[in-house]
């Protein structure tokens, strides 16, 4: 094997390991972060007050900061990275090629972009604020958030970019991890995994619902 070679082959070990490592991360830690997020945020259909406590128990948890940032901050920023990355090599042509999955594709790339937007904007009304300036996160803050139509919108929108980036993600991880084997397989976890993205759509607006009520 001659230099050029070698370093062929371990560049491609690496992009290997990255793209492991890409799609596990977006597993875990994340996609059970988006889960939690998602339960707690449906506990304001309950009650107002169900919500408020259940906020304030998770803004009691030892040690917060660090456990933000190694498993939320860190894991989310190296997938972000990672996935511009692929979002700025990704060969798009769903025009020429109009198929369900070259669809996914697209729409996982598009949805990565939204997501990542809405992510960052949503830790900075929300986390950041209540790090500098003391802000309560509670149901009254976030009724008055999305009192305003604008910011309605972008909300409903990035939750439903974030449910289809997870959902489909799930999908791409069980075929690139040799999990879902054959057609008939493939086929069967991607209707599981959309409907899972139903479900999660539909807890998350029925959150914002209740905040708006």
């Amino acid at each position: 094997m001659n230099a050029v070679s070698a370093q062929n082959e371990g560049l491609a070990n690496y992009h290997f390991f990255v793209r492991k490592l890409h799609s596990f991360l977006g597993f875990f830690p994340i996609s059970f972060f988006l889960t939690e997020h998602l339960i707690t945020n449906s506990l304001a259909v309950v009650s107002p007050a169900l919500y408020n406590s259940a906020v304030s128990r998770l803004q009691s948890i030892p040690f917060l900061p660090a456990i933000e940032f190694l498993f939320i901050a860190l894991p989310l920023a190296i997938h972000a990275l990672y996935g511009l990355y692929i979002v700025y090599v990704a060969k798009n042509n769903v025009l020429r090629y109009s198929y369900l999955r070259n669809w996914a594709f697209y729409l996982q790339r598009v949805t990565a972009l939204v997501s990542l937007a809405f992510i960052l904007v949503h830790v900075w009304q929300l986390r950041v604020a209540y790090a500098l300036s003391g802000l309560a996160i509670t149901f009254d803050t976030m009724s008055h958030l999305l009192a305003n139509p604008w910011w309605l919108a972008f909300y409903v929108i990035g939750l439903l970019a974030a449910a289809f980036h997870f959902a489909n993600g799930l999908w791409n991880l069980t075929v690139s991890w040799g999990i879902a084997v054959g057609e008939k397989a493939q086929e069967f976890i991607w209707k599981l995994c959309m409907g899972l993205f139903i479900i999660a759509s539909c807890a998350g607006l029925a959150a914002i619902v209740a905040f708006i009520q």
